[in-house]
């Protein structure tokens, strides 16, 4: 049966996180973080690998419980009423693909019955025709090259229209012109559909041109956050990819970071 989703709140931030611990046994994989998205804004999660992100991102999703803390979508606590917050979220991710023995328009009516989607057909159609799938529709996507992956993965993550869009490196198995197109749709959702996009990169250039804002995880704590064309500078670093060295080499000091 479709989840009821109550009517959004655009006054609400999309995302906000509070004081988020996660411990495996002697291992602190995330230390108090706390940071929000706002509707309309693509925030950059940035950090080496093990800083974190993976752990944060499946902390939203519900995968994995936070030892302590909370995480709220809409102004609903996911661990209290999460098939309603995870209802107005969605996610795509290199690592995630789409089940390789059902064909494109499978994949995406499955989901689409998954969330609940009102005029499902309509809505597959559309995005079919908005990732240049049509011409794929009956291919089964265990047979599409790693370009055409993503642009499914896309328009399964947009089917249910989310108000909060997590993306882990959703362009990085695209060439150029491919990538430039989807960053382009990606900043219309957030400025034409105010949805709050959070987006895991390693592409500091793509980080730049894309994100309003963005945060450094290091050893699972936020060390910096801030607007990603000025923050190198405020820090002593000739652009964003020197900064983000210099925080995967040598962290800095946590008295550096800063105030949400």
């Amino acid at each position: 049966m479709p989840i009821s989703v109550p009517k959004n709140r655009p006054d609400r931030p999309a995302l906000s996180a509070f004081h988020l611990r996660k411990v495996y046994g002697a291992v602190t994989a995330l230390d108090d973080v706390s940071f929000s998205v706002n509707r309309g804004e693509i925030v950059g999660l940035l950090g080496p690998n093990g800083a974190g992100k993976t752990t944060t991102i499946n902390m939203i999703l519900g995968v994995l419980a936070a030892t302590t803390g909370s995480i709220e979508i809409d102004g609903i606590d996911i661990s209290k009423q999460r098939a309603l917050a995870l209802a107005r979220t969605n996610f795509a991710a290199v690592y995630a693909a789409l089940p390789g023995n059902l064909t494109v328009v499978e994949n995406l009516r499955f989901f689409a019955l998954l969330y609940g989607v009102e005029s499902m057909r309509t809505r597959v159609e559309e995005l079919l025709q908005e990732f240049d799938l049509a011409h794929l529709r009956h291919t089964k996507c265990g047979l599409l090259s790693s370009g055409e992956q993503t642009r499914a993965a896309l328009a399964k993550a947009l089917l249910n229209r989310p108000q909060l869009l997590l993306l882990d490196e959703p362009t990085a198995s695209l060439d150029p012109s491919a990538a430039q197109l989807i960053r382009a749709k990606i900043k219309s959702l957030a400025t034409q559909d105010h949805c709050g996009i959070l987006w895991a990169s390693h592409n500091m250039n793509e980080v730049e041109e894309v994100c309003d804002r963005v945060l450094f995880l290091s050893r699972g704590r936020v060390l910096l956050q801030g607007n990603p064309r000025t923050l190198p500078h405020e820090h002593g670093a000739s652009s964003l990819e020197d900064l983000f060295i210099r925080v995967a080499r040598e962290p800095l000091s946590t008295a550096a970071v800063v105030a949400s």
